[in-house]
């Protein structure tokens, strides 16, 4: 079994080496050497790294275990060098260190806990990915494929070890209204602002009727609005952008055919890739959360939840309140609480399930 030392040493190396998204071959290469250390075979495709069970059997449920190593760039706030993993009262700073450094590390952990135990009744693939902080197409998504069959996941996210059941997904629109160039001084043309702002006004006092009871309401927000040149034209275009965190009431393809049928201009959705997530509510994983006590919530912020098509819950240390923060820290015995809950959630599954086959429930979604 891994000593906790040697996961907190981990954390350090992978805070103190820079892994922009995109840019995170030196922390891949970090997680399969640490991993290849403690005889785990690794597989790698760009920056990502997996692994796979010791003892993996096609005939029981295999558990993803995934959370991702890229980070965001260090806002301007920075009072302390990003990179310098430095332990002070508990707690650990650095760049990545709370998003998602302490997920990943406990989950590795869990990974390593299990990686020898025969005659678990469950499979587990451990992966740890790329690009997530963008959305980009080179993380989960490009390495999906060449997993084993995956029946339901466990998403490493700084969440204070609360359960996420439920993740609003991101649709974002491209809005174009169209008018007719004129003079300003003269009665000519047609205004594309003045089109715009009846569409505008309709995304902002528009409610959908369906409401989440984990994730609450649809929220759309217009964020870039941009028209006109010269002072003296009535400008033809107007171009707006709409940020809209769509819950598992709706699919993005719902919420986009309803948005045409209101509004009179152009729509054009950036992707149809980042979708809500939920899972029923007598699925195994929440079973498991209920008997440990763990409290279940709904998540607005996306993850690689997004993109991963099977069951999931998002769940680790941390606070997402620290995420891309000025001076982010974890606090080590967070870790050390992560790397228990983890294992405990995955006890509690092994106890729950049945002894031959597995059949995800069908009843009762979230």
């Amino acid at each position: 079994m891994v000593q906790f030392n040697a996961i907190v040493d981990l954390l350090k190396k992978l805070v103190s080496t820079p892994s922009f998204s995109r840019e995170e071959e030196k922390t891949a290469q970090l997680i399969a050497d640490f991993l290849e250390g403690y005889g785990v075979l690794v597989s790698r495709h760009g920056n990502n790294v997996w692994a796979v069970s010791k003892f993996f059997d096609e005939s029981k449920p295999t558990i993803l275990l995934n959370s991702h190593h890229d980070t965001v760039k260090p806002n301007p706030a920075y009072t302390r060098d990003p990179f310098n993993a430095e332990v002070i009262d508990d707690k650990l700073f650095g760049l990545g260190s709370n998003d998602a450094g302490g997920p990943l590390v406990s989950l590795i952990a869990t990974f390593l806990h299990f990686y020898n135990q025969e005659n678990l009744s469950f499979n587990l693939i451990l992966a740890a990915t790329a690009e997530e902080e963008i959305s980009g197409k080179g993380g989960i998504e490009s390495i999906w494929n060449s997993l084993p069959k995956i029946d339901f996941a466990i998403v490493g996210e700084p969440t204070l070890c609360q359960m996420a059941v439920a993740e609003k997904g991101l649709l974002v629109l491209d809005c174009v209204a169209k008018g007719k160039a004129g003079h300003a001084a003269r009665e000519e043309g047609e205004n594309a602002i003045y089109k715009a702002l009846w569409d505008i006004e309709w995304f902002r006092s528009f409610r959908f009727p369906k409401v989440s009871p984990t994730l609450g309401e649809v929220k759309m927000s217009v964020t870039v609005i941009h028209a006109g040149e010269q002072h003296n034209v009535v400008p033809a275009e107007c171009t707006f952008t709409v940020d809209i965190r769509v819950t598992d009431a709706y699919t993005l393809e719902e919420v986009l055919e309803i948005i045409q049928q209101h509004v009179s201009c152009e729509v054009v959705p950036r992707s149809l890739r980042l979708r809500p997530s939920g899972i029923p509510v007598d699925h195994i994983l929440i079973r498991a959360a209920e008997k440990l006590g763990i409290t279940q919530y709904g998540s607005p912020t996306t993850s690689d939840q997004a993109l991963i098509p099977v069951p999931s819950v998002k769940i680790g240390p941390g606070d997402s309140a620290r995420s891309h923060s000025a001076d982010e820290f974890i606090f080590v015995d967070e870790i050390k609480a992560g790397i228990e809950t983890y294992i405990e959630v995955l006890n509690q599954c092994s106890t729950l399930l049945p002894v031959s086959g597995f059949q995800l429930p069908v009843t009762g979604s979230r």
